[in-house]
């Protein structure tokens, strides 16, 4: 299994988090949501966990730097 990960900088957001999370893709979905709802606000729904899924991108894209988007829809 490849390492994925989850980078909050990829977006903007209001206390600019830096944490990038990476690991097995179930490890990062289960550690990566429970940030997103304790510290975004953001509501656990199935809905949720697969764009959070679908967000995820390969740990080797990681880089030190990144300029923010918006969160999508």
């Amino acid at each position: 299994m490849s390492r994925v990960m989850a980078d909050c900088r990829r977006f903007t957001s209001d206390s600019n988090c830096s944490l990038t999370i990476m690991g097995d893709e179930d490890e990062v979905i289960r550690v990566a949501t429970k940030h997103a709802i304790d510290d975004h606000g953001h509501e656990d729904t199935p809905e949720f966990r697969a764009q959070m899924r679908e967000m995820l991108e390969p740990a080797e894209a990681y880089t030190a730097s990144r300029t923010p988007e918006p969160f999508p829809a």
